[in-house]
């Protein structure tokens, strides 16, 4: 009796963990990063339910999301599936600025859980490699695979998903603290501005992302100049 109270404490103790557990992916990267700028790193990791996965966006300058998709199909959205919309990074962002980040709660660790970067500009991330998986399963479908098919797709889906997805789920849209980044939600008609020069550049380094009218994007735009103009006020806050 007293062994199988042990093993069942140890067993609640290792659910507790994973509950606990808080795992990042890098979304984007730098220009001199090995691998290049259109990645996820890691781009293939096994989290067990309860697990937050962390979504860090650091590409610097960058604009990127992630966007759950099926094997079948890497590079469009999947029905259902999650979405975190567009977040920019513009240029002038220092090293010292919080990064925009993600909290995606896995639900269903016994299924792969594929996603890529939807964003085309100023070229489209998913055939270039921007794609990973969460728990892929040993035997069955590759990451490999996933990245060959997505290889042949030069049009990625701008379907807008939700929140919630297939095996994982978020409570909240992606945390952009700082000023000089941006979260787009929208539909297929977002796209962002290629930087002049294009050096570096994540898929729209420029400081203009360009989305559909709508409240959410306005609201989003009119936010971002009254913190700019307070900074300003409040005797050059924000760097430019």
């Amino acid at each position: 009796m007293r062994f199988a109270s042990v093993v069942a404490t140890l067993v609640a103790a290792v659910a507790v963990s994973a509950q606990n557990q808080t795992m990042t992916i890098q979304v984007g990267a730098e220009v001199d990063t090995q691998g290049g700028i259109f990645q996820f790193i890691p781009n293939s990791i096994m989290a067990p339910n309860g697990t937050v996965v962390n979504f860090r966006f650091s590409g610097i300058p960058g604009n990127h999301s992630v966007t759950q998709a099926s094997f079948n199909s890497p590079c469009q959205p999947l029905a259902g599936g999650f979405d975190s919309g567009w977040v920019e990074i513009l240029q002038n962002t220092t090293g010292g600025t919080p990064l925009p980040s993600w909290n995606l709660t896995i639900t269903n660790d016994q299924i792969p859980i594929w996603f890529f970067c939807k964003q085309l500009l100023p070229s489209p991330h998913c055939p270039a490699g921007m794609v990973g998986v969460i728990n892929v399963q040993p035997g069955a479908n590759s990451l490999s695979a996933f990245r060959s098919k997505a290889q042949s797709d030069n049009s990625p889906g701008q379907e807008q998903g939700g929140l919630v997805g297939m095996g994982a789920s978020a409570s909240a849209d992606p945390e952009v603290p700082s000023a000089f980044a941006t979260l787009f939600k929208g539909t297929a008609s977002a796209t962002a501005t290629a930087p002049a020069g294009g050096s570096g550049s994540a898929g729209g380094a420029g400081p203009t992302n360009s989305a559909p009218s709508g409240g959410a994007v306005s609201l989003g735009l009119n936010m971002n100049l009254l913190v700019l103009v307070l900074g300003v006020l409040a005797g050059g806050a924000l760097v430019n």
